[in-house]
């Protein structure tokens, strides 16, 4: 009876203890001088921003923070990156904003390109810590080399912007006892970009095989290729405006197209000036342009080579912001020969934080397609169709995703455990 009462007593205490301790942490935490920080970054290593710059508080959602860091990055024109770094202040610091931008060369390593990125959030983060209590102890120090590059100063480029690169994306093998897979791509860039123009010529080959064996009958086999040239020419104009010309070449078995080539002239109209196209675009673009096709075998609509004229017009708009992100299209084209020969797909993408903790996700496609010009003559058989090797009839292409996460508890998120 005695031990029972004695139990009692100390969860009695323990529990008095608790409630107790709740204010006194609460109140630490909220006088805890520690400017508290916001990741918002797609590209980054996280675990490694906070292991290498320990001294502001990590939080989980941006309502939480004293600052909101914000980074994006777009590909520069000799294959690397430049990053956009916008640093938002809250509460005491709401009237500190701040923005940075760096470059990272395409050779620099995972190692080099974060330190590069980490070396631009400590910069920022100095003028919140000067303005900081918990400031004691911090310090900035500068370091140039012999050969930095003086203000004004240009550099001689004997390629004269241009990047080449060779690349064999995948070549995979799977052998069972019934059945062999082979799948092969590979191709080569040729990239120029500059303030006027932005420039890309782009061989490409695609080559799968399979082959299926059946008992006491031949073995199944598909071989399916989807080969081309990517190009094109753009110029800019000014701050709003730029036109290109574009030109391609495909061959495609499982679509019945043995020679396509393709000449496209086109101008488009960024609603906002292009230097801030990273963060938000909304575009218009037009273009009109020349195809000629030659079938392997002759399509419904008896034919096995022509010439045709189509144009397209394409409206897109592009939000990157801490709140979140927003994609969006719309494009229609037709052959002027026969304008009901058409297609229409409108696409969009959302990632929105609704409120403290809660995001949501969503997409969707939908392509209407009334221009298949190469559809074979002819019924196409089950094997055709489950192996792929030839393209089937349809009015439209519908695709979607919504997804919601929803997170609570703990504010910090500084603790940083790589085990397993």
């Amino acid at each position: 009876m005695e031990r029972k009462w004695i139990f009692r007593g100390l969860i009695l205490c323990y529990t008095l203890l608790l409630l107790n301790s709740a204010p006194i942490m609460a109140q630490v935490v909220e006088e805890d001088p520690t400017p508290r920080v916001y990741v918002d970054c797609n590209r980054c290593d996280y675990d490694h921003i906070r292991r290498e710059i320990p001294f502001v508080d990590y939080v989980r959602e941006p309502a939480q923070a004293d600052i909101h860091l914000f980074i994006t990055d777009q590909e520069t024109g000799d294959g690397g990156r430049e990053y956009e770094f916008s640093f938002i202040g809250r509460r005491e610091f709401s009237s500190m904003d701040f923005e940075f931008e760096q470059t990272v060369g395409r050779n620099a390593t995972q190692s080099e390109t974060r330190e590069e990125i980490n070396n631009v959030i400590r910069m920022g983060l100095f003028p919140y810590m000067l303005r900081s209590t918990g400031s004691a102890g911090f310090s900035l120090s500068y370091e140039i080399g012999d050969e930095a590059l003086s203000a004004g100063s240009t550099v001689e480029d004997p390629w004269r912007y241009w990047v080449f690169e060779i690349y064999a994306g995948s070549l995979s093998l799977e052998l069972e006892s019934s059945q062999t897979e082979f799948d092969s791509r590979w191709g080569f860039y040729a990239n120029k970009v500059t303030e006027e123009w932005k420039i890309q010529f782009r061989p490409y080959f695609n080559y799968s095989y399979d082959e299926i064996e059946r008992s006491g009958e031949d073995p199944i086999d598909s071989r399916r290729h989807r080969h081309g040239i990517e190009s094109y020419a753009i110029r800019s104009i000014n701050n709003h405006w730029s036109a290109g010309l574009f030109a391609d070449y495909l061959t495609r078995n499982d679509q019945n197209i043995r020679h396509q080539i393709q000449l496209h002239p086109g101008i488009e109209y960024s609603l906002l000036p292009y230097d801030v196209a990273t963060r938000k675009a909304i575009t218009f673009s037009y273009r009109i342009g020349y195809s000629y096709l030659d079938y392997y075998d002759e399509t419904i609509f008896n034919k096995f080579e022509e010439q045709l004229f189509n144009h397209q017009l394409a409206a897109s708009v592009g939000i990157e912001q801490p709140w979140g992100s927003i994609s969006s299209g719309l494009v229609g084209s037709h052959y002027f020969h026969d304008f009901e020969k058409s297609r229409a797909e409108f696409f969009g993408n959302i990632s929105i934080r609704v409120f403290e903790g809660l995001s949501v996700n969503a997409g969707l496609s939908l392509e209407m397609i009334r221009d298949q010009l190469s559809l074979r003559l002819g019924n196409a058989s089950l094997e055709d169709v489950l192996l792929r090797q030839q393209e089937v009839s349809t009015d439209f292409e519908f695709s979607g995703f919504i997804a919601l996460s929803y997170t609570f508890g703990s504010d910090f998120a500084n603790i940083v455990n790589t085990r397993f």
